[in-house]
């Protein structure tokens, strides 16, 4: 039968301001009251401080529903937040006391220090508020290990972190989907209404979101005797999630949905049996998005066939760009890789870029230190 003909509407992210889908709604209300009839939980920490990594969404093919956690052995590759008990505040209040970026000293001074229009503050408020707690105010401390707009889910990160700390100062009471639609209150208000990065970032690994309505994530279990690792290559350019929104096309033919189809289950079915070569593959094959994106970071396509030239078993863009993201099995050609990478990025692009290479973490959010009560 021939595709020519038919076309599919791709829906668009909803937007920052678009209302919840009705049973979301209802979801997120049950489980505030259910955390609130445990009544005002008394801390269990003076501070609490929290990591969240980076995160590498769509994978290519699997735009909008899949993604997955990526860090370093020295967890520079993601954000940290300390929460602490503040008397100082009213209760229930959230403040934001300082933001740092060791790396980059100048991205600290493009965030927001009001926590309505922070990340990890709108996390952090949206965490208190799911938690019940009433009579307790929490100063933030945020340190940015991420850049923004890179396509490593900077945003995610910050959220997830700030609802673990959070959650943890309190005791840890709220459940798996309650943190990840605390740090989704944070995703909605800043970058869209989409958890592909906020689910794997508290969550770790590979995580799939089934459905919004309802709610329903699905964690990827892969044999832990898979050693993925990601080359990220992320050029001095950035690249706005809102701009790189504006250019998906409005329809696609039906021959395209169903090769993503294919190549998405192809790509689930890789992680779950540990198949590093399938995965690679199926992550080269997006037909829909990848090939309306690559045009606008220069130099993309030349860096993909440089990435595979290099050895590397597939690579794509990380989520809406600029980073390019190349997987290998072992560390072993991660440095060829990346280096050819960067070259590419300079030569066709005229870009500079900066190489990490890291494992996929299958720990997510995780509370790094505690100050105990006094």
């Amino acid at each position: 039968s021939s595709h020519r003909a038919l076309l599919l509407p791709l829906r668009p992210r909803p937007q920052a301001d678009a209302p919840l889908p009705p049973r979301l709604d209802q979801a997120q209300t049950l489980r505030r009251a259910a955390a609130s009839a445990a009544s005002d939980p008394a801390p269990a920490f003076r501070s609490v401080t929290a990591f969240a990594p980076a995160t590498v969404a769509n994978l290519g093919p699997g735009f909008d529903f899949l993604g997955c956690a990526v860090a370093d052995a020295s967890l520079s590759l993601g954000d940290t937040v300390t929460a602490t008990l503040d008397p100082s505040l009213p209760a229930g209040a959230v403040a934001i006391s300082c933001i740092t970026s060791p790396s980059r000293p100048r991205l600290a001074d493009r965030l927001s220090r009001d926590p309505l229009r922070n990340c990890a503050g709108i996390a952090a408020v949206a965490a208190l508020r799911a938690l019940g707690v009433r009579s307790h105010g929490v100063s933030l401390s945020l340190t940015k290990g991420l850049p923004l707009g890179s396509g490593l889910g900077s945003s995610a990160a910050s959220a997830a972190a700030a609802a673990k700390a959070v959650d943890a100062l309190f005791g840890s009471l709220l459940p798996r989907d309650g943190l990840v639609l605390a740090g989704l209150e944070s995703e909605k208000a800043v970058s869209g209404f989409h958890a592909d990065n906020i689910a794997p970032a508290i969550l770790g690994g590979f995580v799939m979101v089934r459905s919004y309505d309802p709610f329903c994530l699905v964690s990827l279990p892969c044999p832990p005797a898979l050693r993925l690792c990601f080359v990220l290559v992320t050029p001095d350019f950035e690249a706005p999630t809102s701009k790189m929104r504006a250019a998906l096309p409005k329809n696609i033919a039906m021959g395209h949905h169903v090769r993503n189809s294919s190549q998405a289950a192809a790509l689930v079915a890789g992680v779950l049996q540990g198949d590093a070569a399938l995965i690679g593959s199926a992550m080269s094959s997006d037909f829909i998005v990848e090939p309306t994106r690559a045009p606008l970071i220069p130099g993309m396509a030349a860096v993909k066939a440089a990435a595979l030239e290099a050895g590397a078993l597939g690579c794509t863009i990380s989520g809406a760009g600029p980073t390019a993201v190349a997987v290998i099995e072992g560390e072993e050609k991660g440095e060829e890789v990346a280096r050819r990478m960067i070259d590419a990025f300079l030569s066709v692009g005229k870009l500079k870029a900066t190489a990490t290479v890291a494992q996929l973490d299958r720990a997510g959010a995780r509370v790094i230190s505690t100050s105990n009560l006094e």
